[in-house]
């Protein structure tokens, strides 16, 4: 009988294991040669900063438009609760994370309103890849839709 509940409880100790999400912190700066970008336009950052902290996660994106350079951040929860942050200008985006079934990725599924110009939603899939970050987005909007695979590697 002891012998079966060490083996049962070693089992669980595997289970749980295994079933560890990731952790995606780190400086992360993005590899164009491993990345599928769009052809003319590009939603990719050049660096991601993630701190994932328990249940928290934030995301700072450094990005560069026509010239210009800005920052964005994201802070999210990993439970799948809305969370809202504002973007350019006084813009609200509402995002929820959900692990996947095998926890090795995570889905931030977020919607923002453009006013006149429609409402976009964004998917993103976060995972770990070797070394690296691979985040793959979708975006749905009335300009159109757009899909990127973007390869990160930790500084």
């Amino acid at each position: 009988m002891k012998k079966l509940l060490l083996s049962f409880a070693a089992v669980l100790f595997s289970a749980a294991i295994f079933a560890q999400a990731p952790d995606f912190s780190g400086t992360w700066t993005l590899n164009t040669s491993r990345s599928t970008l769009g052809a003319e336009f590009s939603m990719a950052p050049k660096n991601v900063i993630v701190v994932q902290s328990g249940n928290d996660l934030s995301v700072e994106k450094h990005s560069e438009f026509q010239g210009q350079e800005f920052v964005s951040t994201d802070k999210l929860t990993l439970d799948g609760k809305e969370c809202t942050n504002t973007v350019f200008q006084d813009m609200q985006k509402k995002s929820t994370c959900a692990w996947s079934d095998d926890k090795t990725s995570l889905k931030v599924v977020s919607k923002m309103s453009m006013g006149d110009g429609g409402d976009v939603t964004i998917n993103e899939v976060y995972k770990l890849d070797g070394g690296s970050l691979v985040i793959e987005s979708t975006s749905s909007s009335s300009f159109g839709d757009m899909s990127e695979k973007m390869v990160f590697d930790k500084k």
